[in-house]
């Protein structure tokens, strides 16, 4: 009898333990579709603002301006970390052109890779050689490189759902694809955008010369996908066919810049912090909306729900805004280098760069039991259609912060079409659904508050 008690109170504190989640879950819910303020965020950062490179103006102006935002909220603490940043310039729009015959010529989209030098004043034309990736240079070797141009055009893989892993697939080429080529004597480089769209826009990004001497870095440049499959053809048709290319980008001694950080104390655990972040810096290309304004304005949002239905942490809660995410890491390193210098116990990182789409779910990097533990909350989400609860990569700016204890989360909403604006001139304000970007912070912000009230798993210490 006083077993079947027991398991009839047990039970019956579950079932209200449950209630009180689904209510507070639909509260938050409730509150962001009708009171968030991260559409409207958002529109300033990317209409008032606009692309935020690191080391520019416009990156200045977003600290400033969401360091203030942050203030309005009425949070614990709100503070700027400084971090040095590299600050590379465009300079004058790219122009390049496929010569077919002496004064024959077509032009076609460019845009020059984030980090990489000028070519001549005059601009640079050579004949092409077509490769499927950076494994083909040493097939060819130097005697067929050696002069040339050297054309990546390995496309991003359409047959895996996840765009992702097909992005992943084909990116090596553009970042290391020029220090590689130089190796075999290339004078420029020119990638196929990293877009499973058939259009005119190229898609800029980050590559790296490695150790490359300075004197030998070749410029590089991404060609629209419609151009690389001109260029391609072309190719075919004749082999010696001349490509022209003029860009002026420069690279400028490092800067100071910020992180924005924004805090709520909490109540019974302030020594555990949990953190929810996007990277504030974009590309220069369109206006970052995407990638990764919406990641900001969703993690600012978290913040704004809980102040909003009144639900006051027990562990403190930290926004953190990193800056340099794009073109080298600085922010989360800093991020990540201060708080081990003072010792900061962080349990939860979360972090959304991934598109202000519909939130399909996250992905975790933690061990067995806290994913077991994370997995039995997921039919508190099924009602708002979120069911990806998946073990994958958590976010570029938090993985500095990766330690045993610390559970990584990633936002995961829908990639179909992230790829489509990624690094590119259409990814603005106005391919951003406003309740999709809602829902995504919405359900940020559910994910936080059950981590924060029922905490983490921690992990087992193995007797020496």
């Amino acid at each position: 009898m006083k077993k079947t008690l027991l398991l009839l109170l047990f039970l019956g504190f579950g079932l209200q333990a449950q209630t009180e989640d689904e209510q507070q879950i639909r509260a938050i819910y409730d509150a962001a579709l009708t009171e968030g303020k991260a559409y409207y965020w958002l529109n300033h950062l990317s209409n008032q603002i606009g692309g935020r490179l690191s080391g520019s103006v416009q990156a200045q102006q977003a600290v400033e301006y969401t360091k203030e935002q942050l203030d309005s909220l009425g949070l614990d603490r709100v503070w700027l970390q400084p971090v040095m940043v590299p600050k590379w310039v465009r300079g004058a729009p790219e122009f390049a052109y496929v010569e077919t015959k002496p004064g024959l010529t077509t032009n076609v989209p460019i845009c020059a890779l984030g980090g990489s030098v000028a070519t001549p004043e005059g601009g640079l034309k050579a004949q092409v050689v077509e490769v499927q990736g950076i494994e083909d240079l040493s097939k060819l070797g130097r005697e067929n490189i050696e002069g040339k141009i050297v054309f990546y055009n390995r496309p991003m893989d359409p047959t895996l759902i996840n765009t992702f892993q097909s992005y992943s697939g084909c990116v090596d080429q553009r970042y290391s694809g020029a220090a590689e080529a130089a190796k075999y004597g290339a004078v420029g480089v020119i990638v196929r955008s990293m877009t499973l769209r058939l259009d005119d826009y190229p898609h800029t990004g980050s590559m790296s010369y490695g150790d490359t001497p300075v004197e030998k870095r070749i410029p590089a440049a991404a060609i629209s996908t419609k151009g690389a499959e001109l260029l391609s053809t072309t190719l075919k048709l004749d082999p010696n066919i001349n490509f022209y290319f003029r860009q002026n980008c420069r690279q400028f001694p490092d800067v100071q810049s910020y992180n924005v950080i924004g805090e709520i104390r909490g109540s019974e655990h302030p020594e555990e912090i949990m953190v929810v972040g996007g990277h504030l810096d974009s590309w220069d290309l369109g206006d970052g909306s995407h990638d990764d304004g919406a990641g900001c304005v969703q993690s600012m949002e978290v913040l704004h729900l809980f102040k909003k239905i009144g639900y006051r942490p027990k562990r403190t809660l930290r926004v953190v805004l990193f800056m340099n995410e794009e073109n080298g890491l600085r922010g989360g390193n800093k991020y990540a280098e201060v708080a081990k210098s003072k010792n900061e116990q962080h349990v939860f990182a979360l972090e959304s760069d991934a598109g202000g789409f519909t939130p399909r779910g996250f992905s975790f990097d933690c061990d067995d039991a806290n994913f077991e533990r994370i997995q039995g909350w997921k039919k508190l989400f099924e009602p708002y259609l979120i069911h990806m609860f998946v073990r994958g990569g958590s976010g570029a700016d938090i993985g500095p912060l990766k330690d045993e204890e610390l559970v990584l989360a990633g936002l995961r909403p829908d990639s179909q079409r992230y790829f489509d604006h990624h690094h590119a001139e259409n990814d603005t304000f106005e391919h951003v659904n406003k309740r999709e970007l809602e829902l995504g912070a919405a359900t940020m912000a559910s994910l936080v508050y059950l981590v924060d009230k029922y905490g983490t798993v921690p992990p087992r210490k193995i007797k020496g």
